[in-house]
């Protein structure tokens, strides 16, 4: 509490708005604890063992889908990662946030965040931490950057027990399905065909 208490000085408070141009150049260590919402950078608090080993995995699934889409289609490059930036929009005021997965249509350069229009589907795993920002401000958010598909992904300690995945319709997200492992895996279609392997959900670490 100390520490917070000397920090809180007028001369401490973020000088202007943060835009696409200065994000580019911040230290890249930095801006991986943070994202930002209307220009004011928001702390992203640390994921647990498990919070980030069920997003991998799952990240794995959705590579996994678009490497089967493309062998079977010729309609565009797929690609899926964990912790992409993504630019949800630029004015008037820059919005950045960082999906725990994301599957997206152009291969990430690293010159800077993911255009949202690039974004099929994001992903967040709920936390305790979480939740109401995952549930509230990312889900409008992600809406109004036109992210079509969007998945809440619920853990109960060391797996994975719900995804609810939700449609984006007339500017809002609506329930589509809630996935649970009542079977062995999960074979969905949306917007391309993603097989939930349950088995690999189970024994997330702390």
């Amino acid at each position: 509490m100390t520490g917070v208490l000397e920090w809180a000085r007028a001369e401490n408070l973020q000088p202007e708005p943060i835009t696409l141009d200065v994000w580019k150049q911040l230290p890249r260590d930095f801006c991986r604890l943070v994202e930002v919402v209307n220009g004011d950078v928001v702390r992203a608090d640390p994921a647990s063992h498990r919070h980030h080993n069920a997003a991998r995995r799952i990240g794995a699934m959705l590579e996994a889908g678009a490497e089967s889409h493309m062998a079977r289609y010729s309609d565009g490059p797929l690609y899926a990662a964990v912790e992409q930036d993504v630019l949800l929009w630029e004015l008037p005021r820059l919005t950045l946030r960082r999906p725990d997965i994301a599957l997206f249509t152009c291969a990430p350069t690293g010159s800077g965040p993911l255009p949202a229009a690039r974004v099929k589907i994001a992903v967040e795993v709920v936390s305790p931490l979480t939740e109401r920002i995952d549930t509230t401000d990312k889900q409008a958010e992600y809406a109004q950057a036109g992210i079509p598909w969007y998945w809440l992904v619920y853990l109960n300690h060391d797996h994975v027990t719900t995804i609810q995945t939700h449609v984006l319709v007339l500017g809002h997200y609506r329930p589509h399905r809630r996935l649970t492992p009542t079977c062995g895996e999960t074979l969905i279609d949306m917007p391309i065909e993603i097989r939930i392997d349950w088995p690999r959900l189970y024994g997330l670490v702390y």
